[in-house]
């Protein structure tokens, strides 16, 4: 992982903070180490409630829950992120080039976006629900 981010902590500090946040297993491997879940197997890829998703790792504010949209893939896909939130990095791993997401204040992985969404922006951030923490809109 790149240590150009706002927010720093070593590999034990991570896993100590996403196991103090009952993170999905995996999400450290997911956010630290560039991992994907398995599809339709995580938590937010069905949830449609009001709300926003946030970095697991540090808490910065991604999506609002009204850019989510079923794409069919098995992964929580949005049409459009929060302003500045989120970096992006050319990703040539698995003999495909393909733009990876990262969080913009501490690096972690989120997943991918392309250019074939169907909203009018174009873009399906294709996320890991590892990556992420849904909270809902207060009532």
């Amino acid at each position: 992982m790149n240590d150009d981010f706002p927010i720093r902590k070593t590999e034990t500090e991570w896993k100590e903070l996403l196991a103090q946040k009952g993170a999905e297993p995996g999400a450290f491997q997911v956010t630290r180490h560039a991992a994907t879940e398995r599809p339709y197997t995580g938590k937010y890829e069905r949830v449609w409630a009001d709300g926003s998703y946030h970095c697991i790792c540090c808490g910065n504010k991604l999506f609002d829950s009204s850019a989510k949209f079923d794409a069919g893939c098995g992964w929580p896909s949005f049409s459009l992120a929060v302003p500045g939130a989120i970096q992006e990095i050319v990703d040539t791993s698995h003999g495909m080039r393909r733009t990876e997401t990262v969080c913009a204040q501490c690096g972690a992985h989120l997943g991918h976006v392309f250019n074939d969404g169907p909203t009018d922006t174009g873009l399906r951030y294709c996320m890991n629900s590892a990556s992420l923490d849904f909270q809902p809109e207060p009532k």
